[in-house]
């Protein structure tokens, strides 16, 4: 008799263990799902794709990525030739203290030298600033060539994003990192597989 009571409380134990065993892993999996990113999470620091090919030239469009905004320009030869003109009157013509992947040049700041990428704040003190890409006198510039003017604190930056001399703003534009998927869509967010 005793044997069977043994088995028995035995089995009845076995069988409580399973079901704790079993229940602990139900229980566990919501809280080590609880350490994962949310996908509000993910989206915020994931890759941006647009598509460009409608935006027309001397065009900007503003794409939001990891919460900031970014300013796509399609330039126009006339706003581009203006470029060269310009080195004498600004802070950092060859991108020296420039915030940008590695493969942007110092004058058209861009994989391809009509479409500007850029981080649409300014580096003052954060304040977007406006497109104006007319290159006509403004009243903030009499010699205008095109650009984006910050009207908080008067930061004006030429069609390139580079910053002129005598603005608050200490440096360029930022440049996220970006890649070409085809001829039409751009990826913010990475620059070829790196994030």
């Amino acid at each position: 008799m005793t044997d069977n009571v043994n088995k028995s409380r035995r089995n009845l134990l076995m069988g409580t263990s399973a079901v704790g065993v079993i229940g602990a892993g139900f229980a566990a999996v919501p809280f080590i799902k609880s350490w994962l990113p949310s996908e509000r999470a993910k989206a915020a620091g994931s890759p941006v794709k647009t598509d460009i090919s409608k935006i027309e030239p001397g065009q900007m469009i503003n794409v939001l990525w990891r919460g900031q905004p970014v300013f796509i320009v399609n330039r126009t030869e006339k706003q581009t030739a203006v470029l060269d003109s310009l080195d004498d009157r600004l802070k950092d013509p060859n991108d020296e203290t420039s915030i940008q992947p590695d493969f942007i040049d110092s004058k058209f700041r861009a994989k391809r030298q009509n479409l500007l990428v850029v981080i649409g704040i300014c580096t003052h003190l954060g304040c977007s600033p406006k497109y104006y890409p007319d290159l006509v006198p403004q009243s903030f510039d009499s010699e205008w060539q095109g650009g984006f003017y910050c009207p908080c604190h008067n930061s004006r930056f030429d069609i390139s994003g580079r910053v002129y001399k005598g603005s608050p703003a200490s440096r360029n534009l930022d440049i996220p990192p970006y890649t070409f998927l085809d001829e039409n869509i751009i990826e913010i967010g990475t620059d070829g597989g790196t994030a």
